[in-house]
């Protein structure tokens, strides 16, 4: 997912991470250093406005004509006020729900450390409360000659 917040400059400043909903509020959580551009972004008590958006693209559904090609998609724009958790229980919280969507498969106590202080001290956790959201799909159930994509080429890495 994508998190868009006021940058400094006036540009947004954009952070891709992975992320975790959780309902009843609904709330996305993402973590990261706690020095750089999104924890300052992040820095005032109140919160500032953001938008989230996070996608999954499907297969290509090719077409006779060129302009009738197609894609099979999902994704989902939220908005709302972003802050820095501040209270440990719910940074330790949003950090296991996090490892939970993730690695499912492994436990903490038998697969890896658990959550120790010292790593809540190092990791910033951010949290948007959403206010209002959006989304839009496209699934076709057959379509002839629709193909997985390959790998996309990142411009500036140099395997892309």
């Amino acid at each position: 997912g994508v998190l868009a917040v006021p940058g400094a400059g006036g540009a947004p400043h954009v952070n891709a991470n992975l992320f975790v909903h959780l309902p009843d509020p609904h709330r996305i959580y993402l973590h990261s250093a706690r020095a750089g551009a999104l924890p300052n972004a992040l820095a005032a008590p109140e919160g500032v406005p953001a938008s989230f958006t996070a996608a999954e693209m499907g297969r290509l559904l090719p077409a006779p004509e060129a302009l009738e090609f197609s894609v099979e998609y999902s994704g989902v724009v939220a908005t709302g006020t972003a802050r820095t958790v501040g209270a440990r229980v719910e940074a330790e919280m949003a950090l296991r729900a996090l490892l939970d969507k993730y690695a499912p498969h492994l436990i903490p106590g038998r697969d890896y450390r658990a959550i120790v202080p010292d790593e809540l001290r190092r990791t910033a956790v951010y949290r948007l409360d959403v206010e209002a959201w959006s989304g839009k799909e496209k699934a076709v159930e057959d379509h002839p000659g629709s193909f997985p994509l390959s790998r996309v080429p990142i411009p500036f890495r140099s395997d892309g």
